[in-house]
């Protein structure tokens, strides 16, 4: 049987640490959380592998290295609001919430939500609010945000989502879909927004941001 706090070491000490994670609080928020209770029982030996990780329907737990480094990119402070789009099973919740004040984890799907909030509670994460509605939409009634992560690939920029940061705030996630996007950090400055491409990554496209196909004469 697997060592999964061995194993979760080694993913700190092996894949994080060489690709330019350095923020010794994302580094400890990632290893107080329990990776494997994210992903599917019989899929937990695979939980802590430089790879997505599929964890329910067409949603994915996005590969360590890419996820470490969006969230180190937020520069969150220890009061920070934050909305986690797509949180899925809430691993990248779980690790915000040791690091922000307040996190607000979306998702489209209802019983997907419930699980997530179910499991965030058995762990004892008691500063996520567990939302539900459409993914490009966030989450307006808790807003302004300081930061937003994406958890997936957009096509396009999700305008809807920069007009709720705070003047200031970032938003993270990554840009195209397979087999190479980027990941982007914006920031909103004075109402304007700015992108700069962080590492090439890939990652499934999230549906509800792929524009609808033009009809063409």
């Amino acid at each position: 049987m697997i060592d999964f706090a061995t194993a979760r070491r080694m993913m700190v000490d092996c894949q994080l640490r060489p690709s330019e994670v350095t923020d010794p609080n994302v580094i400890t928020a990632i290893l107080e959380v329990p990776r494997e209770r994210f992903v599917p029982p019989a899929l937990a030996n695979l939980a802590y592998l430089d790879r997505d990780v599929a964890v329910d329907g067409e949603r994915v737990m996005l590969k360590p290295m890419v996820l470490a480094r969006l969230i180190q990119a937020l520069e969150l402070g220890p009061d920070a609001r934050v909305l986690d789009v797509a949180c899925g099973t809430g691993y990248a919740a779980a690790i915000l919430a040791r690091l922000g004040h307040t996190v607000v984890a979306l998702d489209d799907d209802p019983p997907r939500a419930k699980r997530c909030g179910a499991l965030l509670g058995e762990l004892g994460t008691t500063n996520v609010s567990m939302v539900c509605g459409p993914l490009e939409a966030g989450w307006p009634a808790l807003a302004p945000y300081d930061a937003i992560l994406v958890n997936g690939a957009f096509e396009v920029e999700p305008r809807n989502l920069f007009q709720q940061l705070k003047d200031g705030g970032r938003l993270a996630g990554i840009l195209g879909g397979a087999p190479v996007g980027k990941a982007m950090i914006y920031r909103k400055d004075r109402g304007e927004i700015g992108g700069r491409a962080l590492f090439d990554a890939a990652a499934p496209l999230l549906p509800a941001f792929v524009p609808a196909p033009a009809f063409v004469f």
